[in-house]
């Protein structure tokens, strides 16, 4: 049996759905992996039942105001485990020598920090945060291309693509990239329809087990959106070689079609632990605790157009993405703002896609050429569609 070097790991969002998944798959493997690094954002008590489970080097909370509690709570589980607080805390762990590996999924562009200082310092990045790509996507694989980082996407349709291509390069000969869509919770619903619905309805995903904000992204058909921004950064291709289809079983979960008239599709059950377990042992295969796809199970395979009159936020996307510049960030940063308000049940969740619209109308895209000039866009898209939430708020 082939002996391999021990890979130290960092899992960033190590509280969450993809955190809890990537920790499965590297205790399945623990003379491979070892979890060194876990960072969460506000839930002390989870990361410290996480230090216990998984023994840490170090552990991090976001939240700088939580160190004490990170702290004492690690010493009374009697941990050796080191606390740390705040963003230059994690940067610096992610980009030092604690790990060799990091799994970027702590939600939203939170996460660009600690993704650009991974991808700075050569690190084999696991990319499931896609707001770091939609806001700052040049400048994070600039950053990999020129360390020599490896970024493998862990979103289960860009592993799917990275799959089919094994790699990130989108050569000529690949004529068209198709992401799937589950079609979230609302899938067939007309506009109308969508007036009253509920923020348990919204992040109640009917294939996939995710967090509230990602649910709801879903249920909006903004996810996919910020996904076609992710793959225009990831492989390469420009708008012209990108579209979406819905499939609502979930187990194609991209297709790539090649000029001879070939196309590669990825299939597999609904589960983040394939695509982890994909970037963690990539290029060998190495168990992730997921069943194999029986197709007499599963007979049936549909696809049909996405309703963009339905759920404008795609056609939202796909309209920042033609933009460029500062507009994805923009679009981005709108999107946090209204999703947040919309799990607070402050808006409908019709208001999502307007305050969107609302913040890409009031603010023209911009050269996006440093990440100073994409962090203000960012700002000024926050306080923008924070006071625009006045007109959208709900009795």
């Amino acid at each position: 049996m082939a002996t391999h070097a021990l890979r130290n790991v960092a899992v960033l969002g190590a509280t969450g759905s993809i955190g809890a998944s990537a920790l499965d798959v590297i205790a399945r493997h623990p003379g491979r992996y070892r979890a060194r690094v876990l960072a969460a954002g506000h839930n002390v008590d989870a990361l410290v039942a996480l230090c216990v489970a998984h023994r840490p080097d170090h552990a991090v909370i976001a939240d700088e105001e939580s160190y004490l509690r990170l702290r004492d709570g690690l010493a009374d589980a009697g941990l050796p485990t080191q606390a740390h607080a705040g963003t230059p805390a994690l940067d610096a762990l992610v980009s030092g020598p604690e790990c060799d590996t990091v799994v970027a999924a702590i939600v939203g562009a939170a996460g660009l920090s600690s993704t650009l200082a991974a991808a700075r310092a050569g690190k084999r990045l696991l990319l499931a945060n896609k707001e770091s790509l939609v806001l700052a996507g040049e400048l994070v694989t600039r950053a990999a291309d020129a360390s020599g980082a490896e970024i493998i996407p862990i979103d289960s349709e860009h592993n799917a693509i990275f799959q089919c291509l094994r790699s990130r390069q989108a050569q000529g000969d690949v004529s068209r990239i198709v992401l799937t869509a589950s079609g979230g919770p609302f899938r067939g619903r007309r506009r109308d329809e969508l007036a009253q619905v509920t923020r348990e309805q919204a992040v109640a995903h009917p294939k996939w087990s995710m967090g509230p904000k990602i649910s709801v992204d879903s249920a909006t058909l903004m996810n996919k959106g910020l996904e076609l921004i992710e793959a225009h950064h990831l492989f390469g291709v420009g708008r012209e070689r990108l579209d979406v289809l819905v499939h609502p079983q979930s187990l194609v979960h991209s297709l790539v079609e090649f000029v001879d008239g070939s196309t590669l599709a990825q299939l597999g059950l609904p589960d983040m632990r394939t695509s982890l377990a994909v970037g963690l042992g990539w290029p060998e295969r190495i168990a992730s605790g997921v069943g194999g796809l029986d197709l007499l199970r599963h007979p049936r395979l549909e696809f049909e157009a996405p309703d963009t009159d339905a759920f404008p936020c795609l056609r939202l996307a796909w309209e920042a993405m033609a933009a460029g510049g500062t507009a994805p960030a923009v679009l981005n940063a709108a999107n946090e703002v209204a999703v947040s308000a919309f799990l607070q049940g402050r808006i409908g969740f019709l208001s999502i896609p307007a305050l969107v619209e609302d913040a890409l109308a009031a603010l023209p895209a911009t050269p996006a050429d440093s990440l100073d000039a994409l962090l203000a866009a960012d700002a000024q898209a926050r306080r923008l569609t924070d006071r625009n939430l006045a007109g959208h708020l709900s009795p």
